[in-house]
């Protein structure tokens, strides 16, 4: 079926939807798997039908990895910007999946200075790897990893050996690149009209009816799926969960995991910011005005397909690096097909695929994406209109009133420290890394972009056979993207072996189980004076409207040390082994910061002015 055939569908019961091909499900590949032929000698040959790959098999980790497998056709020239199609078949060799493939083109976030362009990397991108226990005993639980970066940055390579192994090589791991900045994320009324919006969320989509299609052959279930992703690649995961309008169940995924989810500004596909993304970015490329190729004139979009891919790249990166501080140029949109609604709206109707989530959000979210030079009410101000363009005087007075200034904390002289969440000075004026109006602005931002939507995703999961289960990392400084190393390792200073051994379990248990509750032994740790204590970790309460509970997951103890986590912010205190030790509570998340759930419920009542 046509995509544009699709969209005079959309009435359809949701099993018509699933056989379309607008949807990857079983179509794509299934003229493929026909072809499929003899696996060879070799057990770690693989032959997926359209090609034969061989892995590799590492003695150390006790895994059998698979990099650099092909899971669609190279988005080139006149497949730019369309909907991924299925691979072509390639079977005059046996490929060794020994590499990593290309990460696919970057445009970094506008900061100041601007960012270096780096090295071109290739639009023949769209590649997957796998990581498969050895002499496993029947179909295994799957992890598929998308990889965080705003949408414009980031690419498959996360190693998921060290979470399987701490796992007792339990599941099998797949992570997956996909279409970014303008190569994923390039919309307007002309490309809707032309190809499609959102080909990176798409590209998403088509690896997972991969891995229905594929990983029975390298041990995993199909049935048994859990995404997970961080930053964008927690937003993406948001995002799955929503497609089509929650339309497709659990046909391509059971659980997810989403570790502090990315929301920012979702437009629709033809408003005027993407649309004026897409203006300069033509622009950039050579494009905006009307081409001549040959002897026929061509459309903007046209000169965009057949516009060479270093031209390309650059421009993408330009445009994205050249916005408001802290943002990317080229973002999802609702296109009314894939994205039918903001998150908010749609999360809040409970329009959801799968079953379980696991959902968290970090301490410290946002001075990555703030500027750090708002030290008056009056920059906090002009900081609000610049970024909720749509709000008046009198909206930005209102957030005002729901993120009130503490005296104390606007003193110059105004102590940095992580705030207990519960009881004390909190994240609306104080943190480790900021306090008084900075804090506000890094707060505000933090909770509109990340936080709130955590809140909203593990509302969304609350009823009809589904459940969810919240957490907080706050192991300081805890800033955005610091809990990664936590699951997937080599751990950071901050965090100790107990820590982290704890934190892969609770992914470990829920991609097998669907329930992250672990161990007293392993949740207290080796460090503990009593590791068979009461922890509320071995008994995780799923979250609930009438009992929104989080686990707070932190630590005690170590040697205390200072550091720069980024340019532009003072120096933060944090804590090192030895004596780390884990230290998790249980929470009210909707009181928890002073009412944080109540805030992120003020936020979702303005969505039409964020939007998000």
């Amino acid at each position: 079926m046509l995509y544009s055939a699709f969209l005079a569908s959309l009435p359809l019961l949701a099993a018509t939807l699933v056989e379309s091909t607008a949807i990857p499900h079983s179509k794509p590949f299934n003229h493929l798997l026909e072809k499929r032929q003899s696996s060879g000698n070799s057990s770690l040959q693989v032959d997926l039908g359209y090609e034969v790959y061989e892995g590799v098999q590492n003695q150390t980790s006790g895994l059998n990895t698979w990099k650099g497998i092909r899971y669609a056709k190279a988005p080139l020239g006149s497949l730019r910007w369309q909907a991924p199609q299925a691979p072509d078949v390639n079977r005059s060799e046996i490929i060794p999946a020994t590499d990593y493939a290309s990460q696919c083109p970057q445009s970094e976030l506008s900061v100041q200075p601007k960012p270096n362009p780096g090295v071109l990397a290739s639009e023949d991108c769209l590649f997957l790897n796998v990581y498969a226990p050895q002499n496993a005993t029947g179909p295994l639980p799957v992890l598929v990893w998308i990889h965080g970066g705003g949408y414009g940055a980031g690419n498959g390579r996360e190693d998921l050996s060290a979470i399987i192994n701490a796992n007792n090589q339990s599941f099998v791991g797949v992570s997956i690149q996909y279409r970014l900045g303008a190569f994923g994320f390039l919309s307007s009324d002309e490309v809707f009209r032309n190809g499609v919006a959102n080909a990176g969320i798409l590209d998403q989509t088509f690896a997972l009816q991969w891995v229905q299609d594929y990983i029975g052959q390298f041990g995993g279930n199909a049935s048994m799926v859990t995404i997970s992703g961080e930053s964008a690649g927690g937003g993406s995961v948001m995002l799955q969960t929503m497609a089509y309008g929650g339309s497709i169940g659990d046909s391509l995924f059971t659980n997810a995991i989403s570790a502090s989810p990315y929301l920012p500004m979702q437009y629709g596909y033809k408003d005027w910011v993407p649309s004026q993304s897409y203006y300069a970015f033509a622009a950039e490329a050579g494009c905006l005005q009307t081409t001549a190729y040959g002897s026929s004139p061509t459309t903007i979009f046209e000169c965009l397909t057949m516009q060479d891919t270093m031209t390309l790249q650059n421009a993408s990166f330009n445009v994205s690096a050249s916005g408001t501080y802290g943002t990317w140029g080229f973002l999802p949109v609702t296109d009314g097909v894939f994205i039918q609604d903001t998150p908010s709206q749609q999360l809040l109707q409970k329009r959801i695929n799968g079953k379980n989530l696991l959902v968290g959000n970090n301490a410290n979210e946002g001075p990555a994406f703030t500027q750090q030079n708002i030290t008056t009410e009056a920059d906090l101000v002009d900081w609000l209109h610049l970024v909720f363009p749509l709000m008046t005087n009198d909206d930005v007075a209102k957030i005002l009133l729901y993120y009130p200034s503490s005296n104390a904390s606007d003193n110059a002289n105004a102590e940095e420290y992580a705030t207990l969440g519960y009881t004390g000075a909190t994240a609306l004026n104080v943190s480790s890394v900021a306090t008084g109006q900075q804090q506000r602005a890094n707060n505000i931002y933090a909770e509109t972009t990340f936080v709130c939507p955590s809140y909203w995703m593990a509302e969304a999961f609350t009823d009809k056979g589904r459940s969810s289960y919240k957490y907080q990392y706050s192991v300081p400084a805890a800033q955005h993207g610091a809990d990664v190393t936590g699951y997937f390792g080599p751990a950071a200073p901050t965090q100790g072996p107990d820590f982290v051994h704890a934190f892969m379990n609770i992914w470990g248990n829920f991609i097998t189980g669907s329930n992250p509750s672990i161990s007293a032994q392993i949740a207290n740790g080796v460090s503990s004076n009593d590791s068979s204590a009461a922890n509320p970790a071995t008994d995780w309460p799923a979250f609930a409207i009438y009992a929104p509970y989080q686990l707070n997951l932190n630590q005690t103890g170590g040697v205390e040390f200072s550091t720069q986590l980024f340019a532009g912010v003072p120096n933060v205190t944090e804590y090192m082994g030895p004596g780390l030790m884990n230290n998790f509570t249980l929470a009210n998340a909707y009181t928890w910061e002073a009412g944080r759930g109540y805030r992120c419920d003020f936020w979702r009542s303005v969505a039409a002015l964020v939007p998000e």
